[in-house]
């Protein structure tokens, strides 16, 4: 189905669902793309004009505009009778995105990369071709478990223990980078102490 001014999409961003169209701006939980950049969310579906097509051949592009935080939220909890009074907050990281395009236009802009991709490796000499393969060889560097920002605090001081070394640290280093959360960094570094005194 062409998409058309009427169009909107049903877009899969986060784990959760979201209705769109052209130009439209909304509020989505933090993505790990750079401002400025865009991106393409999985479609699920395409409507307009009184119909639509489900799990659909078309792309959706969004820019992502800036991150941002929540509205802060406070929770205040009280005991009875004893005085007792805390009170903290949370504010959700958010970013904001743009849809850009649905439909055509992803798809011509999508179409051309490849065309130019394959030109590329026939105007490389053959010294640089030999050189490629050693720097394939090279091992890449260890990342965190999958699925790891989508982990709890609870999540995360359970599996840690299974984890191996380099997962430990690759897991660390995105903790203090990203989330910043304690109790899972106090996890990570007793799981990797532990590990690390075996071997």
């Amino acid at each position: 189905m062409a998409a058309t001014k009427t169009s909107y999409a049903i877009i899969s961003v986060g784990g959760k669902q979201y209705r769109v169209r052209e130009g439209e701006k909304l509020l989505v939980d933090r993505l790990k793309t750079d401002e400025g950049k865009t991106f393409n969310p999985d479609v699920l579906f395409l409507g307009g004009d009184g119909d639509g097509t489900l799990s659909p051949r078309t792309q959706v592009t969004a820019k992502v505009v800036g991150h941002v935080l929540g509205d802060k939220i406070r929770i205040g909890k009280r005991r009875a009778k004893t005085g007792y009074r805390k009170q903290t907050g949370f504010r959700a990281h958010l970013s904001q995105i743009e849809i850009q395009s649905i439909g055509g236009a992803a798809k011509r802009e999508s179409a051309a990369p490849p065309a130019a991709e394959k030109e590329q490796p026939a105007a490389k000499p053959k010294p640089e071709a030999t050189a490629a393969p050693a720097a394939a060889a090279a091992p890449a560097p260890a990342q965190p478990p999958r699925g790891y920002d989508d982990f709890t605090v609870a999540e995360i001081t359970e599996k840690a223990k299974r984890w191996k070394v380099e997962q430990l640290e690759a897991a660390l280093k995105f903790e203090k980078k990203n989330a910043n959360r304690k109790g899972a960094i106090a996890a990570l570094e007793s799981a990797l102490a532990t590990k690390q005194e075996k071997n």
